[in-house]
């Protein structure tokens, strides 16, 4: 006859799907925020020049040649 958890044994069983559950969570949480808040080469540039950056600066970071 198998022996019957403790308590204690029954709680770290459940702290462990609580765990588990809340990484599945946060990971869902990064998706969401990507799908509500995506990023496009026009949102880009448009932060980098508002950051106050050229177009000649901007294509030197990216080690594009003009």
């Amino acid at each position: 006859m198998a022996a019957r958890r403790t308590v204690e044994q029954r709680v770290a069983l459940i702290d462990e799907k609580i765990a588990k559950k809340k990484s599945e969570i946060e990971a869902l949480e990064k998706q969401k925020y990507k799908l509500l808040h995506p990023v496009t080469m026009k949102t880009v540039m448009d932060k980098a020049k508002a950051s106050g950056l050229t177009a000649e600066e901007i294509a030197e970071k990216l080690g594009i040649e003009l």
